[in-house]
Formats: C-alpha cells, sequence, structure tokens
C-alpha cells in the first residue's frame, strides 16, 4: 500500500525529470480550453460588475476577483499557447462607466453581484478538481491545483462577507423524519 510521502516524491520527481513532455491529450486540451473560457466569462463579469456597484466592501472584494482571475487566464493562455493549441476570441473588455449612470432595470444589486462571483468561484472549483483527476501530465495537475488553492483562498474571504451581508444562499435545512424538534 503505497502512502502519501511516497506519492509526493514521485510527483515530484516526475516534474523534475529532464525528459521532454508528451503531448496533451485531448481531455486535457478540452478541460484547460473549457477552463480559460470559462474564467474570460468570469473575469468579463467581474469587470462589469465594478460598473455597478459603489459599495467599497464589493468594490475590494471584486478587485481581489479580478486579480485572481486575470492571473489565471495569463498563465493558461501563456501555457495553451507555447502547447500549440488555438485560443477562443473573447470578447474585449468595456469601458470604465460610472455606477450611478447604470439604469436600474440593468445595474446588478450588491447581493446579486456578490451571488454572481460566487457560484462562478464555486464552479471554477469543481473544473479544477475535474482537471486534476483527467490529467495525465503532472504539470497539468499541478496548474489546476494550484488554480484551485488560489479559488479557495479567494472564496474564503468572500464567504465572511456575504455571511456579514446575509447575501449566503443556503438551501433548506434537512430535517429527517423521527429526528426530535429543536
Amino acid at each position: 500500500m503505497s502512502n502519501i510521502f511516497e506519492a509526493l516524491f514521485h510527483t515530484i520527481r516526475s516534474v523534475m525529470d529532464e525528459e521532454p513532455q508528451s503531448r496533451l491529450h485531448t481531455g486535457e486540451v478540452t478541460i484547460c480550453w473549457l477552463y480559460y473560457t470559462s474564467m474570460c466569462e468570469a473575469l468579463q463579469y467581474e469587470q462589469d460588475a465594478l460598473n455597478m456597484t459603489t459599495d467599497d466592501e464589493v468594490i475590494e472584494m471584486l478587485r481581489d476577483a479580478i486579480k485572481t482571475c486575470g492571473s489565471q487566464v495569463k498563465r493558461l493562455e501563456q501555457f495553451l499557447t507555447a502547447e500549440g493549441v488555438p485560443l477562443p476570441t473573447m470578447p474585449a473588455s468595456k469601458p470604465k462607466s460610472d455606477p450611478e449612470e447604470v439604469p436600474l432595470g440593468v445595474k446588478l444589486t450588491n447581493n446579486e453581484i456578490a451571488n454572481g462571483v460566487s457560484a462562478k468561484i464555486a464552479y471554477m472549483n469543481v473544473q479544477c478538481a475535474n482537471a486534476q483527476s483527467q490529467s495525465v501530465r503532472t504539470d497539468v495537475g499541478f496548474m489546476f491545483l494550484e488554480f484551485q488553492a488560489e479559488l479557495l483562498t479567494f472564496g474564503a474571504t468572500l464567504k465572511p462577507l456575504m455571511k456579514k451581508r446575509e447575501w449566503l444562499r443556503v438551501p433548506p435545512y434537512y430535517y429527517a423524519p423521527g429526528a426530535p424538534e429543536n
């Protein structure tokens, strides 16, 4: 039976190995491409949301999200380009606008912004775990492990803000039949 230290040793050794990397297999290309497009979409959402809020805490959260997502987009873009994978065409960033001029019927509330970012981050975490499980190449698995760690760190700061503002959406509680009511 293998243990965690042996697994870690073999993984680190495979990363430091001087042998040339194998080509990406179709699953790795697909998950990288999907993650890239999803992360670009999340980044666009966060940039758009900055044009809709005046709340200092939400602005700070969005700037952190943009920093995290932007960094991942750049790293993945460099990786895919180096591997010869064509990138999808993404829409250009929208210009900065005054949040006070956005019509109320179009403007997202701070609650909607926070929950939108939260949903995108949760989805991206699942994508990272999926990518790690499908990766044959160790560098791809490590890249997604790093991405997931960054998203979990960001999520750990987002959740307290959402709880504090009562924006966190919680599914209904489950009460098992016959369980005592408290």
